[in-house]
Order: C-alpha cells, then structure tokens, then sequence
C-alpha cells in the first residue's frame, strides 16, 4: 500500500518497535497531539466538530482545507490516551497532506502496525471509525472546494 511518506514513516516506526514497546510508542504519539487553535476551542467553533460515536470515550475531529492542503483537528480527552494517541498519529501523518492523498489511505492501514497486538478489538474499530469520519469530512469538503 502507498501511503503519504510521513504517515509511512509512523507505520515504520511502529513496525520496527518490539510488541512491548509499541504501546509506549502510541502513548508518545497522544503526546504529540496539538493543542487546538483558539478559534476552534470556543462555543462557535465546537459547531464545526463532529464526534465519533463508535469511540468510547468523547472524540470530535474537525477538517478544513487551505490552499489545497488538509488541516486537522482532533478533541479527545488527555484521560484517552489510546485515542489520542492514533489521532496523534494521523496528525503527524496527514495533517497538510492533500484530500487525494487522505481519501487514498486504505481504511485499514492501522492494522498493518502491530497495535491489534497491544490494544483491544474495541479501541481498533474506534480507530476504524476514526479513519472512516476522517475521510469523509475530507471528500465533503473536496468537493465544496471543486
């Protein structure tokens, strides 16, 4: 699968960790997860997210495009850090990349990582739904920009 050179350099990084080490390695991840900019932290900004129901704890993620480029957003609490850190490593992976490349990551790249290994079946679905919600606010906002 080809995926965007920075999201394969996570994946690589995960596959190169040892099975013990890769749970470590996501929680880094949730620790790199941005802050989110001020204009989207208030009540008029909460508006633009959409939360991902199949995550078991409060997850809400907002796209927009920039000059051809996707910006991410993700709001998931510091207490989920198995969430935070997949969002985390979608951000590092995606966040500028193009809507083409985005919309062409295969929806199970995740699992190609070794993490079913250290996470449970449930927190990989949520990832699963994480991804799919991802995408589709991508290809809705494409298409406004067409």
């Amino acid at each position: 699968m080809k995926l965007p050179d920075r999201l394969a350099n996570v994946v690589d990084d995960f596959l190169a960790a040892p099975p013990e080490l890769r749970t470590e390695l996501l929680l880094e991840y949730s620790e790199r997860l941005p802050g989110l900019p001020a204009e989207l932290s208030g009540p008029e900004g909460r508006d633009r997210f959409e939360q991902v129901e199949e995550c078991q704890t409060p997850f809400f993620l907002a796209t927009d495009i920039h000059d051809g480029d996707v910006a991410l957003y993700f709001d998931c609490p510091p207490q989920a850090p198995t969430t935070r850190g997949f969002a985390g490593i979608l951000h590092t992976g995606l966040d500028g990349a193009t809507p083409e490349e985005i919309l062409a990551v295969p929806a199970d790249f995740h699992h190609g990582m070794g993490l079913a290994e250290v996470i449970s079946p449930l927190r990989m679905r949520g990832m699963d739904a994480i991804l799919f919600r991802l995408k589709r606010q991508v290809a809705a906002r494409a298409a406004l920009e067409d």
